[in-house]
């Protein structure tokens, strides 16, 4: 296809409104349906940037602009609705991370794409409440943050101290948090508070490869590196009281606790010998992608199959690594304080998943249909009453943990009505990242990183010193402008903000 002027992009795309545009069928070929992306004003300019910069290049290396690659989604065989960009949104592998969509089950040709759910299966985001005040923590930051940091195995590699055998480990890919409950690292209620009450039902252990298990054994309870991180927060905006309320969450200065993993090198094996199969398949059945990248297979065939079931283990492994790391940090706390986990009223608020692929019921005109929705760099938002939701926020909607980039501020936000309309009943996960990692490298100094964080008052200890360049906020998008963009699109409503004052990090 012959490469069209910036001029010439554009006639494809129409602003609807003052958050979300249209992306036009034949933007890219064999559109099935339209694309959709919500942004704001900066965000926009960041979006039609990258596309800008991309008209005229041939792109024999690296990822193609989010926006094309929202079309390429949109080309997939069984899409219903729209192939939809969220304002977090960057170019990422087959799918741009933020970019969710939804296959119609009882569709014989609707696929599965490892691609819209990505390496670190299940990567998301677990937020803890306390009953301690910033007043408390104060003094004895430093002494916090290091027995965080002494408890949590972080880093590139990093050995778990969670003991597990080779048949724990089946046993941990099965059960989920289930088995965290059953060996004591968990609380019933943890379980509540869970998307999908932590544990996938259709996980089969024998669909994991040995390679995949070799790397996971070892990891279990261990927080890995990149964005990933243990955070202590404290609140500092209460937008909704009623929804706080619930949450246990009741006034300014009250400390939390954020945990942001995934499942480790186990994931990302899944993944990798997943989309080895998907090739061979796409061959078989003949199925034509417009990006190489987005290997697929049919649902109903084996190879999907497998890999939903594999991907199921990948989910409930990383649920087991947040409920270890729940106990760890419990543990650090009740040492410095000298008390219990349960005296700090050290309950889970909520635990998100941001890449995954799970079969939901939903709306698509007017008719009830069975659909497969990938959510890869995007949070599921229930609205209020449904019935996946926990008994405590029926009133409120499904809290929606939304991870700030290393010293910037975090938010909790609620799920909506018009987000499981439009939406398929999903948001935003998080900053998502505006300049690659080696730009980051290249462009920032770590110590300078580290002193504007000391600056801020923010303790932090981190496994490789020389990597924090790539997580430093001048990488990312502001995390602000994208809640408030999913604020005033109404896909979900912003209802508490957090703000970093111990970062942990591998």
């Amino acid at each position: 296809m012959p490469s069209r002027s910036y001029n010439e992009e554009l006639n494809f795309l129409e602003k609807i409104d003052s958050h979300c545009w249209r992306i036009k069928k034949g933007f890219v070929p064999n559109m099935n349906v339209e694309g959709r992306f919500y942004v704001n004003g900066h965000l926009e300019k960041l979006m039609l940037d990258e596309l800008k910069q991309s008209c005229g290049n041939s792109h024999k290396g690296g990822f193609l602009p989010g926006v094309k690659q929202i079309g390429n989604v949109a080309a997939l065989p069984g899409i219903v609705g729209y192939s939809i960009g969220l304002p977090d949104l960057h170019s990422g592998y087959g799918f741009a991370i933020g970019n969710m969509a939804a296959f119609d089950m009882n569709d014989p040709e609707a696929v599965v794409s490892p691609g819209g759910v990505g390496f670190d299966i299940n990567c998301g985001v677990r937020l803890l409440r306390t009953n301690l005040d910033v007043k408390d923590v104060a003094p004895v930051k430093e002494q916090l943050a290091q027995a965080m940091f002494d408890h949590i195995p972080v880093g590139v590699g990093s050995k778990g101290i969670i003991p597990m055998g080779a048949r724990d480990l089946e046993e941990a890919l099965e059960m989920g948090m289930d088995w965290s409950l059953r060996e004591g690292y968990a609380w019933a209620e943890d379980k509540e508070h869970c998307e999908e009450y932590g544990r996938m039902l259709q996980a089969n252990p024998s669909r994991v490869s040995a390679r995949a298990k070799k790397r996971g054994l070892p990891q279990l309870g261990t927080l890995g590196a990149g964005n990933h991180y243990a955070e202590i927060q404290v609140v500092d905006e209460i937008y909704d009281m009623h929804a706080a309320k619930k949450m246990g969450v009741d006034r300014k200065g009250q400390i939390c606790l954020m945990i942001h993993c995934g499942s480790r090198g186990l994931g990302h094996q899944v993944a990798t010998d997943a989309l080895v199969m998907m090739e061979k398949a796409m061959k078989r059945d003949k199925i034509d992608v417009n990006d190489r990248q987005l290997a697929c297979a049919r649902i109903n065939s084996k190879e999907g199959q497998d890999y939903l079931n594999s991907m199921a283990c990948a989910a409930n492994y990383a649920w087991v690594n947040r409920s270890s790391m729940t106990f760890l940090c419990r543990q650090a706390f009740a040492k410095q304080f000298n008390t219990t986990p349960d005296d700090l009223d050290m309950h889970v608020i909520y635990d998100v998943s941001h890449n995954i692929a799970k079969v939901e019921q939903h709306m698509v005109d007017g008719k009830e249909k069975t659909l497969l929705v990938h959510r890869k760099g995007s949070t599921r938002a229930f609205p209020p009453h449904h019935p996946l939701i926990p008994v405590d926020y029926q009133m409120t909607g499904q809290p929606v943990l939304i991870g700030g980039t290393m010293g910037t501020c975090s938010y909790v936000l609620t799920g909506t009505e018009k987000g499981m309309a439009e939406t398929y009943g999903s948001t935003c996960h998080g900053a998502g990242r505006a300049w690659s990692r080696a730009k980051s490298r290249r462009n920032l100094d770590y110590q300078q990183v580290l002193n504007k964080l000391t600056e801020k008052g923010i303790s932090i200890r981190v496994a490789s010193p020389k990597l924090v360049m790539e997580e430093a906020p001048e990488s990312y998008k502001d995390v602000t402008d994208v809640v408030e963009t999913c604020h005033a699109a109404g896909i979900s409503k912003k209802a508490i903000k957090l703000k970093p004052i111990a970062v942990i990090k591998g």
